[in-house]
């Protein structure tokens, strides 16, 4: 935003200076104009033509009294308005200093930079609602390049790899920055019309979900093999052909979730809410599906037959 020049800021209070004196000048004249010699010709004491005369002026003078306590409340009000201005474009630029600082610690190649940057990121985001789309997007780009999944799996289900290595640590160890991006994005206050987390393609194996808020969470062709989700909100999710096999999906909300050729052999979903969702073409084999809750609206995969679930809870 353009700032309006030095020159053109002084015409204007000149011109403001000038329209005040004339208001005070001329206002409690038409107010309460001076009596004219026809009027004041009725009267024949002089002395008595004199006081009327001044309790005109008196008229007059209390007139610019009242126009001059106007003006000083007026200008105590501007005088407000422009402090408040000031502290609010010295605030947006505090944070954009902040925000721009934050970004470039997650450039570092120390880690602990980088979770510096990410706290400063989620501590701006507290500070600033209208930030936090931004930096959503920042965090989920943010854990998509940092730990990129390349290969994702076959449609088909013929894994070539096992679900997880051998011996590998849970992502909080051999990725702190990526996880405590993931804590930051499910804790996030969440507004009803924030855009959903994008994050496709990523290798998020063995990551710490739990009971995080991801509803709407955009994660096609990703890895959460072994992830834990237990109770978290996954309503509404895009999680096609994602790998989640021996993921832990105890007591989670998956309503209306779209899972379409996901990889879930070796699952723990006991208890998840099914209702609605699209298991079209997903593998489940192995999974735990006790007391797994479904409705009408819930499609399965080809070859599965809901009623063999165990102990099932089915709701209307």
């Amino acid at each position: 935003m353009r700032r309006p020049s030095p020159w053109l800021a002084a015409t204007l209070l000149a011109v403001a200076v000038l329209l005040s004196i004339s208001a005070l000048i001329f206002i409690p004249l038409v107010l309460h104009p001076n009596l004219s010699n026809a009027q004041l010709r009725g009267v024949p004491d002089a002395q008595t033509r004199i006081t009327l005369q001044q309790a005109q002026a008196q008229l007059q003078n209390n007139a610019r009294s009242t126009l001059l306590q106007g003006l000083a409340g007026l200008i105590l009000v501007a005088g407000a308005i422009a402090t408040w201005r000031q502290v609010q474009i010295s605030r947006h630029g505090q944070i954009t200093d902040r925000m721009t600082r934050a970004i470039e610690q997650l450039a570092s190649d120390n880690i602990h930079v980088r979770i510096g940057g990410l706290y400063a990121l989620e501590r701006v985001a507290k500070d600033s609602s209208e930030d936090r789309p931004t930096i959503t997007k920042i965090l989920t780009a943010f854990i998509r390049n940092r730990s990129p999944w390349t290969a994702p799996p076959q449609r088909d289900h013929q894994h070539t790899a096992p679900a997880l290595d051998d011996g590998m640590p849970r992502l909080g160890l051999r990725a702190e920055d990526v996880q405590m991006a993931l804590y930051i994005l499910g804790d996030r206050p969440r507004p009803s019309d924030e855009r959903p987390l994008y994050l496709s393609f990523a290798d998020l194996r063995i990551a710490s979900l739990a009971g995080r808020d991801l509803r709407g969470l955009i994660c096609r062709d990703a890895n959460l093999a072994g992830a834990w989700l237990q109770r978290a909100q996954l309503d509404d999710a895009y999680m096609t052909a994602t790998d989640l096999r021996q993921a832990r999906l105890e007591g989670a909300r998956l309503v209306n979730a779209k899972l379409n050729n996901a990889h879930l052999q070796g699952a723990d979903l006991q208890h998840v809410d099914l209702r609605g969702a699209d298991l079209t073409g997903a593998c489940l084999n192995g999974a735990n599906l006790t007391g797994v809750h479904f409705d009408q609206r819930t499609k399965w995969p080809m070859d599965f037959n809901p009623d063999q679930l165990h102990e099932p809870t089915r709701s209307s």
